[in-house]
């Protein structure tokens, strides 16, 4: 069934209908975008809540951090985040696949119909014009008609009055006779016109505005199957991000469950158990017998209660629900309880040992890097490094004084001292490596294995890390000699395997096939890393 059959003389209501069509697009249009300003209003408000709540997020160094029940609250305003990030997404597709598509499609649409609606005045007016023409040509009969009855009887009044003349009755006759060719030619033309306004008519009727009417049809079945799309992208753009929607939802239900209270628990002991002893009983003293309360004070061995123990026990306050103010941070942490004390100072031991042996590695690129220069000045000035070494001999020396000075704190406390062994023979008296001197100079001292560490503890592991396995492979660009010490020597064109990514001194280190391994430079290799 189609419109410009069964709606023929219903033009009004099709142009209505149409109207009403193009309304409801951008009436839909309208309410997913406000949808998507709901949307984009409920994710700012999430990232906001997630932000407030989450203020302490780059304090890694606060006790509670530490707690399973507080990482999963972090974890949960992270999964909180990422869920905003997703209702985001849902309206900027909601914005771009709807909104805009449907506004750009509505304004084609309304053009198209304008183009329709026009060509169907068009064809009424044309089709008016022709009914004006045919009722005036009409009119013109009728009036040319009388007219010429009129003139027919005059004629016969005449021809039968015995006063009138022979001429005027000729007269009467040929009036009659004019205005009866008249009149004929009239009624030949209204008919002329009357078949033309028919042909115009069936043609109106039975063509143009069938053909206009079913286009306006096939528009309208088209913007409702635009609509359709619409209200299903509505759902399937949301239905698009519900997998990543559920997996921040599991991660929030994840977070719930890894809270562990007894590890929680046993985290709250370590962090603050001070070490002290519960103090012991008070001894009676009895003024009685005389005793004097001084010298008994000061005969007792045996702590007396909280009074006592605050002087033994750095001014540790024993009285539990006591008003407790703020101590002063001192560097060997004295401050704290005898437990916390050795566990920070221990702390602080293994950040100053690993400080310093990146400084280590330093030294020894900074010495294999002036040495290479000394023999291939092409490469660089020698000289250029030496405010290099100097620093970083200054900053080995300062973190050997560190060290010291806390070893024999954590000693002090009661520490493990030789968990970290520091290896002093690795350095000279300058701070810097033994290869070197502060100046960069070689020493004549004898040369220890530079890939040693600066703890022993992990002496014995080391000769597994020379065996890992590759991370990658170069290709020797330019010839290098490699006779310094800890370089190695290739060929343009030859192949090695990479061991150890450039640490920023300019240098990698390599192996051959057959087990040499040795630093190059990295300008002098294309390098291709494992994925």
């Amino acid at each position: 069934m189609d419109w410009g059959t069964e709606l023929w003389d219903q033009y009004d209501i099709i142009e209505k209908h149409t109207q009403s069509g193009l309304e409801l697009v951008e009436k839909y249009a309208k309410f997913v975008k406000e949808r998507t300003e709901i949307e984009q209003n409920y994710a700012k408000q999430l990232r906001n809540l997630s932000k407030k709540y989450n203020q302490k997020r780059s304090n890694k160094d606060e006790p509670e951090c530490r707690l399973s029940s507080h990482q999963s609250f972090l974890d949960i305003l992270n999964e909180m985040n990422d869920y905003a990030g997703q209702r985001e997404l849902i309206a900027e597709n909601l914005i771009v696949n709807i909104c805009i598509d449907l506004t750009k499609y509505l304004q084609e649409i309304k053009q198209e119909r304008k183009t329709y609606l026009m060509e169907a005045k068009k064809a009424q007016q044309s089709l008016e014009s022709t009914y004006k023409q045919l009722d005036n040509s009409k009119k013109r009969f009728e009036r040319e008609w009388r007219e010429a009855e009129r003139a027919a009887q005059h004629a016969e009044k005449t021809d039968q009055d015995i006063n009138a003349t022979k001429a005027d009755v000729e007269k009467a006759k040929q009036q009659a006779h004019m205005k009866a060719h008249i009149a004929e030619e009239c009624k030949n033309d209204y008919a002329a016109q009357l078949q033309k306004y028919n042909k115009e008519q069936n043609q109106f009727y039975f063509n143009d505005m069938p053909l206009i009417f079913n286009k306006l049809q096939d528009l309208d079945e088209r913007r409702a199957q635009k609509l359709a799309q619409g209200y299903i992208l509505f759902s399937d753009t949301e239905k698009q991000v519900m997998p990543i929607i559920g997996k921040c939802l599991e991660g929030i239900t994840k977070a719930g469950s890894s809270v562990d209270e007894k590890n929680d628990s046993r985290i709250v002991i370590e962090q603050n158990k001070s070490g002290f002893e519960r103090p012991g009983d008070l001894e009676f003293e009895d003024y009685s017998q005389g005793i004097n309360r001084a010298s008994s004070d000061s005969s007792l061995g045996t702590p007396k209660g909280p009074i006592d123990l605050l002087g033994k026990n750095r001014s540790k306050n024993f009285w539990l629900f006591s008003r407790r103010t703020k101590p002063t941070v001192t560097e060997d942490f004295g401050h704290l309880p005898p437990e916390q004390r050795r566990k920070r100072l221990q702390q602080k031991f293994e950040e100053i040992c690993k400080e310093l042996q990146k400084e280590v590695d330093k030294s020894e690129a900074l010495g294999k890097m002036k040495d290479v220069y000394e023999k291939n000045p092409q490469m660089g000035d020698p000289a250029s490094l030496a405010p290099q070494i100097n620093q970083t001999s200054q900053k080995i020396e300062q973190l050997r004084g560190d060290m010291s000075k806390y070893e024999t704190w954590l000693a002090e406390a009661g520490g493990r001292g030789d968990t970290l062994r520091y290896r002093a023979q690795s350095f000279n008296n300058n701070g810097a490596h033994d290869v070197y001197s502060p100046d960069g100079a070689h020493s004549d001292e004898s040369t220890p294995d530079p890939s040693q560490a600066i703890y022993a503890e992990f002496d014995d592991d080391f000769d597994d890390e020379e065996l890992t396995a590759p991370i990658g492979e170069c290709i020797a660009l330019y010839n290098f000699p490699g006779v310094s010490e800890g370089t190695i020597a290739m060929q343009e064109g030859e192949a090695l395997a990479v061991v150890e990514e450039d640490k920023g001194d300019g240098w990698t280190r390599v192996r051959r096939n057959n087990g040499d391994e040795g630093y190059i430079p990295t300008s002098y290799v294309s390098i291709t890393l494992k994925k």
